[in-house]
């Protein structure tokens, strides 16, 4: 595959909004956790919040746009304005929306109308913004965008599953730029099933590179990136040069020697031993889970710090140690980075890996 630029960022999720929000949550290491009510108790959660949108449309303009779109449109606004392409055709600007979960919120919003009412009485607000593509329709009319659009839903490869899209439709040259974002909400029901499958550990934060512990804690938000062909530019920060996907039962990801590693480990122990089996220790590792938690496409966000570093040219220290028995090298605060790699791996052994490098000198 060819290079994708990425020449600008919109982030919004529980570090705050923007990327100076996010750069600040890398160089401190830590992120409040918010507490949600969930039955009768507190539920920890990574909370987006989308009141920054305010800025950029009014609230007559969001009234029937729900927290999931909102985000949405959050990141999208946030990715252009740091692009600052005025020139940039909006005919020939894809949008691709990568989703684990999609709109939960108004999913469940309209089957309790239709469980309340009846079919024929569900709300018909409710259903519009519960399909998948609902966040891309938004984006898409708010920013005037006439090119292309797509949602990509494969649960926590949905992230490289929306790249390899983009990708093709500007090898294709259907498009000049891709605006690609990554978006998953919080919802009670995700609550109580993250209870039922991973319990109610109580931990006050994530330790992640505790491969032997639950201390996964939920997240919710949206990265966005505009994403341009390989040039003779220099990219703002970062080149994609290559995306992988498959399974450990067939193949193996090519990780270069060497290059940091951030692995989206999210404190689940079933993963955490995957990872314990797969790392060979010949490269640093770190792993940022801990500033905006545990999502399906979480990996967005490691795909943003990741673009952050390259474009500071240097690394920021991982949030969590690992413990005194951690045995690979983890990254060092300040250590040179012109290039690295993002690595997933899913319960049933699928991986995904994104690696990056700075782009022309």
């Amino acid at each position: 595959m060819n290079g994708m630029q990425i020449n600008g960022l919109g982030l919004v999720g529980g570090f705050g909004c923007g990327k100076q929000d996010m750069l600040t949550a890398l160089e401190t290491g830590c992120t409040k956790v918010a507490q949600v009510a969930l039955r009768d108790h507190q539920f920890p959660l990574y909370q987006a919040d989308t009141a920054p949108l305010e800025a950029y449309l009014n609230k007559r303009a969001l009234r029937r746009i729900d927290h999931f779109s909102r985000m949405a449109l959050l990141g999208a606004f946030q990715a252009l304005e740091d692009a600052g392409q005025s020139e940039l055709d909006n005919s020939r600007l894809g949008v691709v929306i990568c989703s684990g979960f999609g709109a939960l919120g108004t999913t469940f919003k309209f089957l309790d109308s239709v469980l309340a009412d009846g079919d024929a009485f569900a709300s018909p607000t409710a259903f519009s913004n519960s399909v998948h593509n609902a966040a891309a329709a938004h984006i898409s009319m708010q920013l005037k965008i006439t090119g292309p659009s797509l949602t990509v839903s494969q649960f926590d490869r949905s992230l490289v599953s929306g790249l390899v899209s983009a990708q093709q439709w500007l090898d294709e040259g259907r498009v000049d730029a891709v605006l690609l974002g990554a978006v998953d909400e919080y919802h009670s029901v995700l609550g109580y099933c993250w209870e039922r499958f991973l319990g109610n550990c109580g931990e006050a934060e994530m330790r992640p590179l505790d491969f032997s512990a639950t201390t996964a804690i939920a997240g919710e938000g949206a990265t966005f990136f505009l994403l341009q062909p390989e040039a003779q530019d220099e990219p703002a920060y970062g080149l994609i040069e290559q995306v992988e996907m498959g399974n450990l039962s067939g193949s193996r990801p090519q990780l270069p020697l060497g290059q940091p590693l951030l692995l989206n480990c999210d404190g689940d122990p079933v993963t955490g031993e995957i990872y314990r089996q797969q790392l060979a220790g010949l490269q640093p590792v770190a792993c940022y889970t801990p500033l905006y938690g545990a999502s399906p496409v979480s990996q967005g966000f490691d795909l943003a710090a990741a673009a952050l570093m390259l474009q500071r040219g240097e690394l920021f220290a991982c949030p969590d140690s690992g413990g005194d028995d951690f045995p690979y090298p983890l990254v060092s605060r300040g250590q040179a980075c012109c290039g690295l790699s993002c690595l997933r791996y899913g319960l049933a052994g699928e991986y995904s890996a994104i690696h990056l490098h700075r782009g022309v000198d």
